[in-house]
């Protein structure tokens, strides 16, 4: 039977004498190290996942699920903690104990109280870490049971994922979920110890209300009772950390909820977390460096050993090599200029792209690609260069569509087992907007400082100033992003009101802390969602949240969002102007609300 590794390693690190030594369990085993109560201030005795032969002979009390049944003679139940199998009594005078444990459908919730006992020889099953006991019931309770379910709760059984996400609460009981989610639980609270009990961070919440501020992503407003005015949901407590900062606390952490009103994407989510972060007096070695060791802290042990420093590139580098910001570097398959290999050629297109001012050749070395990759394999390469011809990206993008098709036939490029960290830096301070290249738009966000040898630059060539803008990629996705902040009120509002054209009055509070003794800081905010995603090797960070949003941004459990009545909208001053096409969505609210 397959076991999960997450719960043989549940005792990993804890001390040799059990818990179950003594008839009163000690929650200490040492000055410095508690073992877990799973079964405090409940029933039960145990979990179903913890016994083993050191248990034979003693009387336990279970609860859980009935994973299955075989032959009304045995019964496997689960809980949390792992699987134990449970031997339903034959004899006449455990009858009702047995309709019981027989008439129960999979999956009902049920509490069990018997002896542990030793498996009969040839019997036990060493894939099972409760596979050398088994439990002789001698009294069960069915505390609920279970209706028709809608898709078995077995990893193997394939299941669409709107499926899963309508019955989140089943899926939920999986193997994969709670392995993920329990990961996710156990690394955030090794950041928490690294950060506070190590380094002297504080933990502060900071408000999910605020104001629409300029730039970045699209924000969901929350209307106000006030006529016209609305709240919004901050996409980063960018603003409040740095008023942390301003406010002297020196070293400030968060878990902390995020918001974007943007379309979703299997590394995306209109609310996500982020391990955020800020300190003052640092410069960007020094987030760096603590970064590292926080993840180094937290990592998981089963993940192999992550080695230090993080090798570090910068953003033109990154670029110029690989196509992209975020460059995936477990392969080589790197991009290389043949510009003068070709500079006396008389092939027509390539004479034309040299002859303009910045025009290079570029190509990518494919290791095997003649052996591997056949006519219809160069036909959907030259088809995706086509697709893909505009975007400045395209080389980045063929080099990982050329990995994928050699994968497809077996070659290994990306091991899964290696996770490749990578410090990209050096980005551009501005970028020109796309519906407007004449004016500059924040390449990073609008408070990140400027690269100090290009300060001079401001006043002259803004497209040309380097910030001070650090990136941290894993495998080829971007997991944190974080730079130093402008501390001075006066370059603050240069940047802001003449390089970016934004209406400072909007942050006028920020440039007003500012002049009151801002210290220099700098801080880093991690994905935790796409993190937890590549650490557990899930195909979407939808299998690292508990309660997701599907592709579209809806909630298929609950139907979110929903329509509101027209009375629910009054005291907001709001009212819904339908589009001609959702005519049919407004007549069946009027009738429900008529019904």
């Amino acid at each position: 039977m397959y076991f999960p590794s997450w719960m043989r390693q549940l005792y990993r690190g804890l001390s040799a004498q059990p818990a179950w030594a003594s008839p009163r369990r000690s929650l200490v085993l040492s000055p410095h190290r508690r073992l877990p109560e799973f079964s405090s201030f409940i029933a039960r005795t145990n979990t179903c996942g913890e016994l083993r032969s050191s248990h034979l002979g003693q009387e336990v009390t279970l609860c859980g699920w009935i994973q299955y049944r075989r032959q009304n003679i045995f019964l496997v139940l689960r809980d949390f903690h792992g699987l134990v199998q449970i031997v339903i009594p034959q004899d006449e005078s455990a009858a009702s104990v047995k309709k019981i444990l027989c008439e129960a459908p999979v999956e009902s919730v049920v509490q069990v109280s018997g002896t542990v006992v030793a498996r009969p020889p040839g019997q036990e099953n060493p894939k099972m870490p409760t596979g050398e006991i088994e439990i002789k019931v001698k009294t069960a309770e069915l505390l609920n049971s279970c209706k028709k379910l809608p898709f078995e709760i077995k990893d193997f059984v394939k299941k669409t994922e709107a499926l899963r996400l309508q019955y989140r609460y089943l899926d939920l009981r999986s193997f994969q979920m709670q392995r993920n989610l329990r990961l996710r639980s156990q690394m955030v609270m090794r950041m928490r110890e690294y950060l506070c009990n190590l380094h002297g961070f504080i933990d502060i919440e900071t408000p999910t209300l605020f104001k629409k501020t300029p730039g970045g992503a699209k924000e969901f407003l929350v209307p106000s009772r006030e006529p016209g005015k609305f709240y919004s949901l901050p996409q980063s407590p960018q603003q409040f950390k740095q008023l942390l900062m301003i406010g002297g606390f020196d070293r400030y952490f968060q878990v902390a909820r995020c918001y974007r009103d943007e379309g979703s994407r299997p590394d995306r989510q209109p609310e996500f977390t982020q391990i955020d972060i800020e300190m003052s007096f640092v410069d960007q070695t020094g987030i760096q460096q603590l970064i590292e060791g926080l993840l180094q802290y937290s990592w998981p042990s089963d993940r192999g050993a992550v080695a230090l420093p993080f090798p570090s590139m910068t953003f033109a580098e990154a670029l110029a090599t690989y196509g992209t910001d975020k460059p995936d570097t477990r392969f080589g398959m790197k991009i290389i200029d043949i510009s003068n290999v070709f500079r006396n050629t008389e092939i027509g297109f390539l004479q034309d792209a040299l002859s303009k001012p910045q025009g290079t050749v570029k190509a990518i070395c494919v290791p095997g690609g003649a052996k591997y990759l056949k006519r219809k394999d160069i036909e959907s390469i030259r088809k995706f260069a086509v697709d893909h011809f505009n975007q400045c990206s395209l080389l980045g993008k063929l080099r990982l569509e050329c990995a994928d098709l050699l994968e497809k036939k077996g070659v290994v490029l990306r091991d899964p087992a290696l996770f490749s960290f990578l410090w990209v830096v050096d980005f551009p301070l501005f970028l020109p907007k796309e519906d407007n290249p004449r004016e500059l738009e924040s390449a990073h966000h609008p408070f990140t400082a400027p690269h100090p040898s290009d300060i001079h630059l401001l006043y002259t060539e803004p497209e040309k100033v380097r910030s001070q803008h650090y990136d941290l990629v894993l495998n080829g996705s971007e997991i944190g992003g974080g730079s130093i902040r402008i501390h001075n009120a006066e370059l603050q509002h240069y940047v802001l009101a003449t390089l970016l054209k934004e209406d400072v009055k909007l942050l006028s509070h920020l440039l007003q802390a500012l002049d009151y003794g801002a210290p220099p800081h700098g801080g880093i905010a991690l994905g935790l969602d796409r993190l937890m995603c590549l650490v557990t090797g899930s195909p979407s960070i939808r299998d690292v949240i508990a309660f997701p949003k599907s592709f579209r941004g809806h909630d298929l459990m609950s139907s979110a969002p929903d329509c509101v009545p027209p009375e629910d909208l009054k005291p907001y001053h709001i009212q819904v102007s339908w589009p001609a096409d959702s005519e049919s969505e407004k007549n069946s609210l009027n009738l429900h609300q008529e019904s």
